[in-house]
């Protein structure tokens, strides 16, 4: 018989109600221990049993049991009342060794102890003020100490067993959540990288589409073949854009049970092995390019540090075609294997007269985005205002002799 199953997990606090299990087991324990006291009742109605102990073990029998009831309240208290009448009633025997479970059951050792140690002083008291025959006074002292450390020990390990089950059970709830917590901050930063990968991909695919319809909206000498040719540079790169859309939108719809969940990225975010491809590109928009290499091949870098001093540079060059057009932008990449690489990426101000068109397109995510990413990578980013009243950005990235950014 097993009280308080339901207990909180210290096992030291009551509850407001009982629940449906915990009334079933409190009313077999009083069964039980009407079922003892009767017993024992019988046994004194026969003949030459003096009157008070008949009296006794009813009135103690039944308020023991009344006691027993109230032990899931008030464990301590109604047990060692029930250890008390078990003194001259020994119909209360029973009643109070279930309360004595009980308490061990529901509260701290030390408590569970107490109650228990006071039974077997009430059990040898009762044996020495009623001895029950049959054996001599010792051995019902052996067989008391035996019984109520046996129910005592009982009821603290159920007790210990039954803590640490719903301990293990709140760890298990506890990691399960924070593994689903871990998964969709991962699910979410992933989504973050892309995004940022595809901003800086985006601005620049559809800032050169811009320069090529403005170019043909004012230039109306051009020959067909030259707006054929732009054309077909607005058609390319409208393709491409749409190309790299249709890739982040198909990774951002994934659902987060689809296995693997980002395996597959746009193309779009692997930038090339060098800048060539990039400046060539903004060249034929008609921007004017002074690249500076210093012999630096990017194929020689670390992978996290060749991404991210290519998006510093496209990043520099989409401000530049927005803010300075027609002037002439100066990107320059210097550095030393074991120390740092420094990207940096310089505009004159703009030409006098009106702001360009797409001056005030953005709204400056591109360069915070940017400075998040060089941070992740280890470096910093310094962009602001030049001294001639241009604009300077520049990266400096680590750049370890292995190859490999810690």
């Amino acid at each position: 018989m097993v009280f308080g199953a339901n207990s909180p997990q210290t096992g030291d606090e009551n509850q407001g109600g009982r629940s449906r299990r915990e009334r079933v087991a409190v009313a077999g324990g009083v069964v039980l221990a009407l079922a003892g006291a009767v017993s024992v009742v019988w046994g004194e109605l026969a003949p030459g049993t003096p009157r008070w102990h008949l009296w006794a073990d009813v009135i103690g029998g039944a308020a023991a049991c009344a006691a027993l009831w109230w032990c899931r309240r008030r464990p301590v208290a109604a047990g060692l009342a029930a250890v008390a009448l078990a003194i001259p009633a020994a119909a209360a025997s029973v009643a109070a060794g279930i309360a004595t479970l009980v308490v061990a059951l529901r509260r701290r050792p030390p408590a569970a102890v107490a109650v228990g140690a006071a039974w077997v002083a009430a059990s040898l008291a009762r044996f020495a003020l009623r001895p029950p025959g049959l054996a001599p006074y010792p051995v019902w002292a052996l067989v008391a100490v035996l019984f109520g450390g046996a129910v005592t020990g009982w009821g603290i390990l159920a007790r210990t067993r039954r803590q640490l089950l719903a301990s293990l059970a709140e760890r298990a709830r506890r990691a399960e959540a924070d593994q689903r917590q871990r998964a969709e901050e991962a699910r979410r930063a992933e989504r973050l990288d892309i995004a940022r990968e595809m901003h800086d991909v985006l601005a620049h695919r559809l800032s050169l589409l811009a320069v090529h319809a403005g170019a043909l909206r004012f230039n109306a000498a051009a020959t067909p073949a030259e707006v054929a040719e732009a054309a077909e540079v607005i058609r390319a790169s409208a393709h491409q854009a749409l190309q790299e859309l249709r890739g982040v939108i198909g990774v951002l719809r994934r659902h987060p049970g689809d296995q693997p969940a980002f395996a597959e990225r746009p193309s779009a975010e692997q930038p090339p092995a060098g800048l060539e491809p990039l400046v060539t590109e903004s060249r034929r928009a008609g921007m004017r390019i002074d690249l500076r290499e210093h012999g630096i091949r990017f194929a020689d870098l670390p992978e996290p540090t060749r991404r991210t001093a290519y998006r510093v540079v496209q990043e520099g060059l989409t401000n530049a075609r927005k803010h300075a057009p027609g002037r002439t932008v100066t990107v320059e990449v210097r550095g030393t294997a074991g120390r740092e690489l420094t990207v940096e990426v310089r505009n004159p101000p703009p030409p006098a007269g009106p702001r360009a068109e797409l001056a005030d397109t953005g709204a400056g995510a591109g360069l915070a985005g940017l400075e998040e990413r060089v941070t992740l990578a280890g470096g910093r980013l310094d962009g602001g205002p030049a001294g001639d009243g241009g604009f300077r950005l520049a990266a400096r990235l680590p750049w370890p002799r292995g190859g490999v950014v810690e």
